[in-house]
């Protein structure tokens, strides 16, 4: 009897996760693109038919009639269609735009620009962010434990050339916190207000308010019909958002350590109380497991 022998393959968690996320999100961007195209495409041409008809037959201007024009680029506002150009202006939901879209949803940042207009896609976009930002929570939180390891190996390798260890420490946090700075906070705003024509101010503001992921929707990469955009621009876009919310939370998360930290050495009281939390918390977590 032929004996097999089976080759077992130890797989990182960090892949499984990172495969998992980024299918998901090309899975979500496919699915909006098919349920929102036709129906922004015909949206659009339904627009410009109006357009014409109004510059056919109104010659001279009244009130009921800017009133109706006015309602119709109201209509197609809300549908995610720029009044502004002509039926050639770049889709709304061509697969960059679909990716970055499907990214502010499992991230909620939801600038508020673009959403969908179908049934069909209301729904679904219910249950992509009901099981999506889960995900994406687990994807965020493993990637800022690989960050981690990185860094503790960064302050290990730093201990060999200086020998005092809180100086180490302080020395290989800066240098995250500098780095990452520059990866996630001044480079791409420097790169957006070039793209967008926006100051660097605009750039810097747009970045802020999407990694805290407020998402006013006032400033969003790769809306301005007047400029023609590569076709990986908002997909990368996306791309840039997952890793630096991963590094801003990481950042955050050591910050409030740190003030846990400084608080707890100015209130004794205050650093026993959570050594108790974290020690009841991890009693629950035990129970749960068994």
């Amino acid at each position: 009897m032929a004996r097999f022998q089976y080759v077992r393959f130890k797989v990182s968690w960090t892949a499984i996760l990172t495969l998992a996320h980024f299918t998901y999100l090309l899975v979500g961007a496919t699915i909006f693109q098919i349920l929102e195209r036709e129906a922004e495409s015909n949206n659009r041409n339904h627009f410009q038919l109006e357009k014409l008809h109004f510059l056919a037959n109104y010659t001279c201007l009244d009130g009921p009639a800017l009133e109706k024009f006015v309602q119709v680029i109201l209509d197609v506002w809300e549908k995610g269609v720029n009044p502004s150009g002509n039926s050639t202006n770049p889709s709304n939901w061509d697969f960059s735009s679909s990716f970055f879209f499907a990214g502010t949803v499992v991230t909620t940042i939801g600038y508020g620009n673009l959403s969908p207009s179908t049934v069909s896609g209301q729904v679904f976009c219910v249950f992509y962010a009901l099981c999506g930002i889960p995900l994406n929570l687990a994807f965020l939180k493993q990637l800022g434990k690989c960050l981690t390891i990185h860094l503790g190996r960064l302050e290990r390798g730093m201990v060999s050339v200086v020998p005092h260890k809180q100086t180490v420490e302080a020395l290989a946090v800066s240098l995250f916190f500098i780095t990452g700075s520059l990866l996630f906070l001044v480079i791409p705003p420097l790169l957006f207000s070039y793209v967008e024509g926006w100051s660097f101010g605009e750039g810097f503001y747009f970045t802020f308010i999407t990694l805290s992921t407020i998402g006013f929707g006032d400033y969003v990469v790769g809306t301005d019909p007047g400029k023609e955009y590569i076709s990986l621009y908002r997909s990368l876009a996306g791309i840039w958002i997952i890793f630096a919310l991963a590094w801003l939370a990481l950042i955050l998360n050591m910050g409030a350590r740190t003030m846990e930290y400084a608080i707890g050495l100015t209130h004794p009281g205050f650093k026993k109380q959570k050594e108790e939390e974290d020690v009841s918390s991890s009693t629950i977590e035990d129970t749960s497991n068994m």
